[in-house]
């Protein structure tokens, strides 16, 4: 090359020749180049491991601390509200005066005598020696003289708000409650009526034989909702969960358990945290790597190296790792602030290990790509990933218009369109088959007009999305894949025919 004239500089280029060969080595050739022990290989199994027992056995806990306020929220159906059955909330409503006042009595009798009808572990809040009432709430307008019958109203848009405290265990006679609590209702104001109940509870969580206690603030809220002012008010309960150390608990060889399990999880932090230093050192390496190969290259040869091929110095598995390792720390730490009743975020910690422990099992991939036909399948998915991403945001654009679409013309009418979460749900479920024939059925007592259009909007988004697209986008998969295995079976008949040749060339040299 005219850029190396002197024997000094080709032994430059041979030298960075092999540092770039030996950087782009997998950890089984490393090892058999400079013997040098695979470290992080090692780490990332002994990770694995350790991170999924983690996630099992908090996974076990969370699911028994779920079941209880999902059971509990369904007592509190039960004990407090009248005639209740395990049907859809939406559906539990009143319609007359009568039933109004009944149901409002029949909670606030429920809440007096609680202690003698729950079989749980349920108890009356208590502060400052004295326990938490029951609070009755009424939201109303101020001011209003409504008269349907001459099509005539005048509302204060203000609204006010009343309340009044009933103390549990207060001798309260049925027959003359409604004398001594001062309810009046004036329902052509009324917009809407909250009842706040604060109740304890203590979970024996029994986990292998092993109890856990937790105790439950449950903050309940009813509401009698009549902003619709339709004559049919809706009631809705609410159960606002909070989960506090239990001040006076004593369980045989909990204790144990619990250091079992601050030991797994520091385990699992200290294994993390060397994982995400040799992680970070590769990372640096390789950057440093590349602008030495961008200056050489500038040097030597006086060209400049594009952003593709710099970024090939950029290992996306190492990047991987580091955010897992990131998620895990700080989803273990939480683990033990839970665990140690400092912290509560239960939903949080299991979102930060779920996450985790899925990019821990996705990064077994890097290692299965060293075998030639695993690796086939890796480099399709990365070949086809720019082509994929174009065509779902050309398919995405499709796909939002149908939404507003279908959330604005059949959310009325249907109740899978009736909020956009809805309506993306329904028309992902309408993708991939699933619950077509329901969703066409419920439009057929509607209005003409609107059941016309929903036959063409479900027929068009089915065969475009289900037919059309879905076909191109598995096309650009297969056609990446046949493109990826041929120029593998070239790469393979080139390495047969040099082995071929040298095969010949030993047989001639052994035969002089």
């Amino acid at each position: 090359s005219p850029y190396c004239p002197n024997p000094g500089d080709s032994i430059v280029v041979e030298d960075f020749r092999r540092k770039l060969k030996y950087f782009f080595m997998n950890p089984c050739e490393k090892y058999r180049a400079r013997g040098r022990k695979p470290w992080k290989l090692m780490l990332q199994i002994l990770k694995i491991a350790i991170i999924t027992f983690q996630l099992v056995s908090f996974g076990l806990s969370n699911q028994m601390m779920v079941t209880f306020k999902d059971e509990n929220l369904m007592v509190f159906k039960h004990l407090f509200l009248k005639e209740y059955q395990d049907q859809r909330v939406d559906r539990y409503a009143v319609y007359t005066k009568t039933d109004v006042y009944d149901h409002i009595y029949y909670i606030i009798r429920r809440f007096i005598n609680l202690q003698n009808l729950t079989v749980g572990n349920h108890g009356y809040e208590t502060m400052q020696g004295g326990y938490i009432p029951l609070i009755l709430c009424q939201e109303f307008y101020r001011n209003s003289n409504i008269s349907p019958g001459n099509d005539t109203f005048n509302i204060d848009p203000h609204v006010d708000k009343e309340c009044i405290s009933i103390y549990p265990l207060e001798p309260l006679d049925d027959n003359s409650l409604s004398k001594d609590v001062n309810l009046s209702l004036d329902f052509k104001r009324l917009l809407s009526v909250n009842i706040y109940l604060t109740l304890k509870a203590i979970n024996l969580q029994t986990v292998r034989h092993h109890v856990f206690p937790d105790c439950y603030d449950f903050t309940i809220t009813i509401e009698f909702d009549n902003r619709a002012c339709s004559g049919r008010i809706k009631i809705n309960l609410e159960n606002d969960v909070g989960i506090n150390e239990c001040k006076d608990w004593n369980v045989a060889g909990t204790f144990m358990k619990n250091n079992q399990l601050l030991l797994i999880d520091s385990m699992v932090i200290i294994a993390c945290f060397m994982s995400l230093i040799l992680c970070i050192r590769s990372v640096c390496s390789g950057t440093q790597l590349q602008l030495h190969y961008t200056a050489f290259f500038h040097t030597y040869y006086g060209k400049t190296v594009s952003w593709s091929e710099r970024w090939e110095f950029v290992n996306g598995w190492y990047i991987l790792i580091i955010v897992s390792d990131t998620l895990t720390i700080a989803g273990s730490a939480l683990k033990i602030g839970i665990q140690t009743k400092d912290l509560t975020n239960y939903d949080v910690c299991s979102i930060l290990l779920g996450a985790s422990t899925i990019l821990v099992w996705v990064g077994v991939i890097r290692y299965l790509g060293f075998f030639q036909k695993y690796n086939i399948l890796i480099l399709t998915l990365r070949a086809a990933f720019p082509n994929v991403i174009r065509f779902s945001c050309c398919a995405g654009l499709i796909y939002l218009g149908y939404c507003f679409c279908g959330w604005i013309v059949l959310g009325p009418y249907h109740e899978k369109f009736r909020t956009l979460d809805k309506v993306t749900e329904c028309l992902f479920s309408l993708i991939i088959g699933d619950d077509s024939y329901s969703t066409f059925k419920k439009m057929r007592e509607k209005n003409y007009m609107v059941w016309l259009f929903s036959r063409l909007y479900l027929y068009s988004f089915i065969s475009l999305f289900s037919y059309m697209l879905l076909s191109l986008f598995i096309a650009f998969i297969t056609d990446t894949y046949e493109t990826i295995k041929v120029s593998f079976a070239l790469q393979l008949k080139v390495w047969l025919k040099n082995s071929h040749s040298q095969l010949n060339s030993v047989f001639i040299f052994f035969m002089m």
